[in-house]
């Protein structure tokens, strides 16, 4: 049975990839899929071949300004207050507009939209919250919060994890009543808590694999892990090595960030880091820069992109921001790694590759000296590799699961819905 399938998702071309991704796999089944997404992805979308619709209501992302405190938890608050219950009503109305156009019989939409969960609910289509990433919504027995912690028995830690747990459980509870506000105006009832929100998804789909988290004590009943979704992204360019077949230096990777996140200081102090050591490097500095921004010594080559699979099978390091796409590639590729993370996800993943003994992590103010005594040690000691092919192995049987495909199927064809 050929079904109808809306994907809706926002931002940096980290966001698009692994709705792509799923887009693909969807279709591959013999499903029909179209995309609500912002404007400028619009072509590439297209080329992929899928029908797109770019978003109109709502308004671009202001990226908080520099200030006082965690970096981390002001770019959280600005998503959420700008984005994901800030935006709800626009992003709901612009996703009515196309339910009316062309009814669907699902939608699947990034879990940091929660705009476009409300119009499905309002519109009675099944719909899932698709994390590309760590649950936002805290798990039981697994660190919490943006900066997390590695878990432990000791007092010290649960000490710590509840003061993060409920932290941002008071900050996306600040929500509530924003939240609230675009329910009503689609005729849907209040929530009493925020996470009733993710209660009422029919999924909620962690687009990574299980064998990377940490393990929970329970999971909420509507949860599942389908995998990585990790195809190469468009803009990956192809790959023309740039090294010497003669050499027998180590070989490392460089990549940050898809999308701004101020990170050029940081890139630069890792080139010249680079640049002291006997080793090759590349650096791809993706869409969010240019390569010409950058000062690099002989033995470090910049580049506008490459695609990761190919580059990681002939380097022994990967230097990363700690985002969820580059982790998972490097680790299914048993290549360990050197997590800077700035924001975001990334801490919450730099813990887990710490925590399994594949990587090493840095602070984003780390100094080049640093970054290369650390990365002397991840080089000079076997264990990281070790540790990163076991995680790897485990994970890449995860990868090209058709997970995502069969919990949307039975998502849209059962018979039942849940009550109002």
């Amino acid at each position: 049975m050929s079904l109808s399938f809306l994907l809706t998702s926002w931002g940096n071309p980290g966001n698009l990839n692994p709705f792509l991704t799923a887009a693909r796999r969807l279709s591959q089944k013999g499903h029909r899929v179209r995309f609500i997404d912002e404007a400028c992805h619009g072509e590439e979308i297209t080329r992929a071949g899928f029908e797109h619709i770019a978003w109109r209501r709502p308004a671009p992302l202001v990226p908080p300004t520099a200030g006082e405190g965690d970096p981390a938890w002001t770019e959280i608050r600005a998503i959420l207050g700008q984005m994901t219950f800030g935006g709800a009503i626009d992003y709901a109305a612009d996703t009515m507009d196309a339910l009316r156009r062309e009814p669907v019989d699902a939608i699947l939409t990034n879990d940091l939209l929660a705009g476009p969960a409300i119009a499905a609910e309002a519109a009675g289509v099944p719909y899932a919250l698709l994390a590309p990433h760590i649950s936002v919504r805290p798990l039981d027995g697994v660190p919490s919060g943006i900066n997390g912690l590695v878990p432990d028995d000791t007092a010290e830690y649960h000490a710590a994890e509840d003061v993060l747990r409920m932290r941002l459980i008071e900050l996306l509870n600040s929500y509530l009543p924003v939240i609230n506000r675009a329910r009503a105006a689609f005729g849907l009832l209040p929530l009493n808590h925020v996470f009733d929100h993710y209660d009422r998804a029919d999924r909620v789909l962690i687009g990574m694999s299980a064998a990377f988290d940490f393990n929970a004590t329970r999971l909420p009943a509507n949860l599942r892990y389908v995998g990585p979704l990790l195809d190469t992204p468009e803009w990956a360019h192809a790959w023309v090595s740039p090294w010497s077949d003669n050499s027998t230096r180590p070989r490392v990777l460089v990549s940050l960030s898809t999308s701004f996140q101020n990170q050029a200081a940081l890139l630069q102090r890792i080139i010249a880091a680079l640049g002291t050591m006997e080793l090759d490097a590349i650096v791809t500095v993706g869409p969010a820069m240019m390569k010409e921004t950058f000062a690099a010594p002989s033995n470090v080559s910049i580049l506008p992109g490459a695609p990761h699979d190919i580059v990681m099978k002939e380097v022994s390091l990967v230097v990363t921001h700690a985002g969820h796409g580059t982790v998972a590639r490097s680790l299914v590729n048993g290549v360990p790694l050197l997590v800077i993370p700035m924001g975001r996800d990334q801490g919450g993943n730099a813990i887990r590759v710490v925590a399994r003994g594949a990587g090493l992590a840095l602070s984003d103010g780390a100094t080049e000296a640093e970054i290369a005594s650390t990365i002397v040690r991840l080089l000079g000691e076997r264990h990281y590799q070790v540790a990163a092919a076991q995680l790897g192995k485990a994970m890449a049987t995860d990868l090209g699961s058709f997970a995502l495909v069969a919990e949307m199927e039975e998502m849209a064809t059962r018979s039942w819905r849940r009550s109002a």
